[in-house]
């Protein structure tokens, strides 16, 4: 299906005014006016935290409309089948603007939980976390930080990690100095219907297996959509995501996370450039169908291997190749703006790229592959697919950086990589209800 602004519609926030949203505007210009929200007073909110503490098994934690401001997180530990659900993302917002002790505003732990019909404002780390969940729900969450994009917001808007059969839908995250959606350490996931924006990465599924990630509006973030695995995890590595039917716009925005050389919190991320679609970073299993690529200035889709950071690159029972990617049936829109020479990355596309200086590449394989398998490339030992329609039309690069920068060649030849591959995921273990 094709998403043109499907998570604002299908909520109704536009018919309510609270929220204004151009569907058609590059920009990130989205505002939500919680400040003419009736206050929660202190009983008020001493019954929110109540409800929390006291939840039992199969509960519904209802949440009124209304601006709760909150000093203390809310946390939801090791419970089964409970519900939280608020008045709508419009209506009910919890603040954690003040809170001083402890990372996310929210956090859930148990089996069979859901999060629906609010919005989370301003928590000093992630919005709203999950951990050890089996079956977790985010239905038309929206979170954010309201002084824009900067370094000292959250690291992740929405934050299942180490769960299993995680549904997100209808959500909306934005300015977050990491992920505004992240996916860590997981399996069984469905990402749908969901706008992200202002973000450094929209979307990241990272070390995680078994991912659909589709329906999803991803504009003016740093990167759009992200497959990483990354080493030193508890999970080693992630296998087989689908990325299908997604708008990944405009990706052009600055890129503010915490340097990796800054405490405590610098991250993998501060290495992208400004103006990338998709990124695969040591990804393994993944097809990438049917996406409107469009107006990201560097780079739509980057086919990278864990090399091209420039960090140790060992870990036991993981690799640092990317390997059986199948991309297909996209469209893509290259930008005119000029591409990025902020980051080592970018450079490297700008300016040693096959078709000249300055241009923007459609698709770039950054040419490592593991020699063990082969002795060369054209062979295509990572068995990396790329079956475009009019391909010949389209920027391609294969780098080739074994020789470090003192010799970066690179060239326009994509015929070793059209073949196709077949990725499976299975999602049927995930409730949409």
């Amino acid at each position: 299906m094709k998403n043109t602004c499907a998570s604002i519609i299908l909520t109704g926030l536009l018919l309510s005014g609270s929220f204004l949203y151009s569907c058609q505007s590059s920009s990130s210009e989205m505002s939500f006016d919680s400040s003419k929200l009736p206050r929660a007073d202190q009983e008020d909110i001493e019954r929110l935290i109540e409800k929390f503490i006291l939840a039992e098994d199969g509960d519904v934690v209802e949440i009124p409309a209304g601006f709760y401001n909150l000093k203390t997180q809310l946390i939801l530990d090791n419970k089964k089948n409970v519900t939280i659900r608020g008045a709508g993302m419009a209506e009910t917002v919890l603040s954690f603007r003040e809170l001083r002790t402890g990372g996310e505003g929210v956090k859930l732990v148990g089996q069979n939980i859901k999060i629906e019909d609010l919005s989370i404002e301003d928590a000093p780390g992630d919005g709203i976390k999950s951990q050890h969940c089996d079956g977790i729900t985010f239905r038309r969450i929206n979170v954010t930080w309201t002084n824009g994009d900067k370094s000292k917001n959250g690291t992740y808007a929405i934050y299942p990690v180490q769960c299993k059969n995680v549904m997100i839908d209808e959500c909306i995250a934005s300015h977050s100095k990491d992920a505004g959606i992240y996916v860590g350490q997981s399996e069984n996931i469905i990402v749908k219907n969901s706008l992200v924006f202002g973000n450094v990465a929209g979307i990241e599924i990272e070390n995680s297996d078994n991912a659909e990630v589709f329906g999803n509006t991803a504009r003016d973030n740093t990167g759009g959509i992200l497959v990483f695995n990354l080493p030193g995890l508890p999970k080693a590595e992630g296998r087989g995501t689908k990325i299908f039917d997604n708008d990944i716009l405009s990706n052009n925005h600055v890129n503010f996370a915490t340097a990796l050389n800054e405490e405590p919190n610098g991250n993998t991320v501060t290495l992208i450039p400004p103006g990338s679609g998709l990124i695969l970073l040591a990804a393994k299993d993944v097809e990438i169908f049917n996406n409107r690529i469009h107006d990201n200035k560097t780079v739509g889709i980057a086919i990278s291997n864990y090399q091209i950071t420039g960090f140790p690159a060992e870990a036991p029972n993981w690799s640092p190749f990317t390997s059986n990617i199948y991309i297909h049936g996209n469209d893509y829109k290259r930008s005119l703006k000029l591409p990025d020479l902020t980051k080592e990355f970018g450079q490297l596309i700008s300016v040693y790229n096959a078709h000249g200086k300055g241009k923007t590449q459609d698709i770039i394989y950054d040419g490592f592959w593991d020699k063990s398998l082969s002795p060369d490339i054209s062979t295509n030992p990572m068995n990396v697919c790329i079956m475009e329609e009019e391909m010949s039309q389209l920027h391609f690069t294969l780098f080739d950086l074994w020789e470090g920068e003192d010799n970066i060649k690179s060239s326009k030849d994509y015929t070793p990589f059209e073949c196709e591959s077949e990725i499976q995921t299975n999602v049927s273990t995930i409730s949409t209800m």
